[in-house]
Formats: C-alpha cells, sequence, structure tokens
C-alpha cells in the first residue's frame, strides 16, 4: 500500500475515533439520566468511531506489508474512509434520532443511517478483502521456494 494511503488512513482514523471519543459525552449523560435517550445506541455510536478509527489506524500501520497496485491501494483508502465515517456518523445520527437504520424506510432519518451502515458495510467488506489479497501476494513474494 502506498505511503499517502497509509498516512491518510492513519489521519482519518484519528479523526474517527476522536468522534466516537465525543459522542462518549452524551453516552455519559443519558446513562446518568441526565439526558434522555437509548444507552445502547449511544454505546453503539461510542464504540463504533473507536472500533472503525482502530482498523483504519491498524491498516494504515500495516499497509507498508500489503502487496497492492495503486488503484487497489487507493480503493482500500476509500473503502475504508467510507466504512469508518459511515459507521460512526450512522451511529450518531440513530442515536440522536431514536432510529436504528435496519430497513430502508422512513422517516427520513431512519433513511439516512440505513444507506451510511449500507454503504460502510460494503466499504468494509471490499477495504479488508483486497487488504487479505495484498498480505497473501505479500507473503507469496517473499517465501522461499
Amino acid at each position: 500500500m502506498d505511503a499517502r494511503a497509509r498516512r491518510s488512513l492513519v489521519f482519518h482514523g484519528v479523526i474517527v475515533i476522536l468522534l466516537g471519543l465525543l459522542a462518549g459525552f452524551p453516552f455519559a449523560f443519558v446513562i446518568s439520566g441526565d439526558l434522555a435517550g437509548e444507552v445502547r445506541a449511544w454505546r453503539m455510536a461510542h464504540l463504533e468511531g473507536v472500533l472503525n478509527g482502530l482498523v483504519m489506524l491498524g491498516m494504515g500501520a500495516a499497509g507498508s506489508l500489503l502487496l497492492l497496485s495503486a488503484l487497489q491501494s487507493r480503493v482500500v483508502e476509500i473503502s475504508l474512509l467510507v466504512a469508518g465515517y459511515g459507521n460512526v456518523v450512522a451511529s450518531i445520527l440513530g442515536a440522536c434520532f431514536g432510529v436504528r437504520g435496519l430497513t430502508p424506510e422512513g422517516p427520513a432519518a431512519n433513511l439516512i443511517v440505513f444507506l451510511l451502515f449500507t454503504a460502510a458495510v460494503v466499504g468494509v467488506f471490499v477495504g479488508l478483502s483486497l487488504a487479505a489479497l495484498g498480505a497473501l501476494r505479500s507473503r507469496e513474494a517473499r517465501e522461499p521456494d
């Protein structure tokens, strides 16, 4: 994976983690009863940011071990950006509006959350599948015959 893509994933991974940490504030207020909302939804918003950001950071850190073309490297980067931001934004919106986004139907907030989660799921599968391919190629290129 090229250095630009790795730096991008590290930078955006940190931003996604920060968004998840910020979602921890309303989570704490909901737990304490100082804010109305669903504990489950805010827990998810908090964890989505932290966990997706860690995936992005990990891929950025380990990306030099992947043997990918320039196009594949870019696809991994974009896919994981969509996954990270899609998951954290969808879960925060879901918690704010009291929707889960499990089905493609109204109200509008639910439909938006559904679309963001769907894009994120596609992104993570595409990104991690290509990363696995790059790891396999790298392993095969370095193993003695």
